[in-house]
């Protein structure tokens, strides 16, 4: 008896490795970036993407905020050259790093989503800032 996961039949190996070799020009991962930014990797800005107020509440510490609407030319141009951005919202019921990518994208710029966001963060083991006061 064939598996529901065999019904469609799976994509030939090279295919898939272009496949998710792809997905990772698109993503990285709350260990990467929390790896990277340990290590004091200095080739991409992290961007919390929330509310100020959720923001404020507590965040990845080395984030900047700055919600996916105030992404403008004229507000990104304030960030070095050649850094690629690394979006994160609330979690994966959250869209607003997928708005920020495409805003970004957009502007001609670099950027990656981590996947999971704060959720995927917590997940990991990860502490967020405590909020402010």
């Amino acid at each position: 008896m064939k598996s529901l996961i065999n019904e469609i039949t799976p994509a030939p190996s090279h295919i898939a490795r272009a496949h998710f070799d792809a997905m990772l020009q698109f993503e990285t991962d709350c260990w990467d970036t929390h790896a990277s930014l340990q290590s004091g990797a200095d080739d991409f800005i992290l961007v919390d993407v929330r509310s100020p107020a959720l923001y404020h509440g507590g965040h990845i510490e080395g984030a900047i905020n700055i919600p996916h609407g105030k992404m403008t030319e004229r507000r990104m141009a304030e960030y070095p050259a050649g850094k690629t951005f690394v979006v994160y919202c609330a979690g994966p019921h959250c869209n607003g790093a997928n708005k920020a990518a495409c805003r970004l994208a957009a502007l001609g710029l670099p950027v990656k989503l981590m996947i999971g966001g704060v959720t995927g963060w917590i997940d990991e083991g990860f502490s967020l800032t405590e909020p402010d006061a």
